[in-house]
């Protein structure tokens, strides 16, 4: 997932981004690390605020079906 690329990339802190989401800063870390997956509603939220798609959250390297 490109989540601390994107976060970055505007200027966020970890703790900026989850209040902006109404989450955990530890909550975004774990997103970050790979140790946690957010859920598809929390996924909608994140690529809604990013303004991006959900195949432009996740990333490269999914061999997503045609």
């Amino acid at each position: 997932m490109r989540l601390k690329e994107l976060r970055k990339a505007r200027g966020l802190t970890q703790r900026e981004l989850a209040a902006e989401l109404h989450i955990s800063r530890n909550t975004i870390l774990r997103y970050e690390e790979g140790t946690r997956e957010p859920s598809v509603t929390m996924l909608v939220r994140m690529a809604a605020y990013f303004h991006v798609s959900l195949e432009e959250l996740l990333g490269e390297g999914l061999d997503w079906p045609r």
